[in-house]
């Protein structure tokens, strides 16, 4: 027999609800602590509850920041059946059952119902080498940001004639950021190179052209976080398939929906300009699409596509990429 149960993960509690009826919509909740405390509480509260068999439980609880991790962790290390869904598709499933309320307990309930009727993937944890290098890339990015803001900072205090010593303060802090974003970015390459299977991937991924070292790590980060079948999955998760909008005798333009890591659109789009002119798959279809009367941005999405549709074939037949005729 299957249970499921919804929890609403906040930074300070989750609030659990057991779906007992799944036609009645009969319940029984409990709110805890998130943290490790209220996760063994938690653990006895299913067990004495629902199931002693706790491999019959299934979890769906949203991605929430940061704060949704370590009870993820928590319930794989039980033996629950986890399951983190988009936001986004719980929202619209919400409004599909004319949810117009929003508190803690209804949403639980809603994400109980979403486990019930939609049986979401089950999450399996990243592995831990793959999981520091993402880390590692997230801390790499925020200093990158921080190095940018000052560099902007400086521009700003040379052209207003601020004093010497505000300008040498930013300069101080440039070096520093300097020096800790190259000692990161080593960090990241040593990570790479000490792991074989990174390593082949990410030379690999370096035979695409277009696809450079700053790329290859990125996608070598998404690709072996989670389990993809398909690359229009990956394309998916990233964001980067088209949606159309229109209706009657209104004819829509196709944007790119967008949903996913922004940082790594902003790289691949960078990188689908490269490859209109040098990766020669890419080159056919962008000047074809633009024949056929696309814009640039359109021909550019389907670049960014059409790029991570490479990367995902290159490493799931682990061979370096070899052009072929563009369709």
């Amino acid at each position: 027999m299957e249970y499921y149960v919804g929890i609403d993960v906040s930074k300070d509690k989750i609030d659990c609800l057991w779906l007992r009826d799944t036609v009645a919509l009969k319940a029984k909740t409990k709110v805890l602590p998130n943290s490790q405390e209220g996760f063994n509480i938690l653990r006895i509260w299913l067990e004495k509850n629902i199931s002693i068999e706790v491999t019959d439980i299934y979890v769906s609880l949203e991605a929430t920041s940061i704060y949704h991790e370590a009870l993820t962790y928590a319930l794989y290390a039980m033996g629950v059946n986890v399951s983190v869904v988009n936001p986004a598709q719980v929202r619209n499933f919400a409004k599909g059952l004319g949810v117009r309320n929003k508190t803690d307990k209804k949403d639980s309930m809603v994400l109980a119902r979403y486990g019930a009727l939609t049986q979401p993937r089950l999450w399996q944890p990243e592995p831990e080498d793959v999981r520091t290098l993402k880390a590692l890339l997230a801390r790499l990015s925020a200093l990158e940001k921080d190095l940018q803001r000052e560099l902007n900072r400086l521009e700003k205090a040379q052209i207003s004639r601020a004093s010497e010593a505000v300008i040498e303060s930013i300069q101080f802090m440039i070096n520093q950021l300097k020096e800790e974003y190259a000692r990161i970015e080593k960090q990241i390459d040593d990570q790479i190179d000490q792991n074989p299977r990174l390593k082949q991937d990410r030379d690999r991924l370096m035979t695409i052209p277009a696809v450079g070292k700053v790329l290859s790590r990125e996608m070598l980060i998404v690709l072996h976080s989670r389990q993809f079948d398909q690359a229009s999955q990956v394309a998916a998760f990233i964001g980067v398939v088209p949606k159309l909008h229109e209706s009657g005798k209104l004819k829509g333009r196709t944007t790119l929906c967008k949903n996913g890591p922004g940082r790594l659109r902003a790289k691949l789009y960078m990188a689908a300009i490269v490859a209109t002119k040098y990766n020669p798959d890419i080159k056919s279809q962008y000047e074809r699409l633009l024949k056929a009367g696309k814009t640039k941005m359109q021909a550019l999405g389907a670049a960014m596509r059409k790029l991570v549709q490479i990367c995902f074939g290159v490493l799931k037949h682990q061979s370096e990429y070899r052009p072929q005729i563009a369709r």
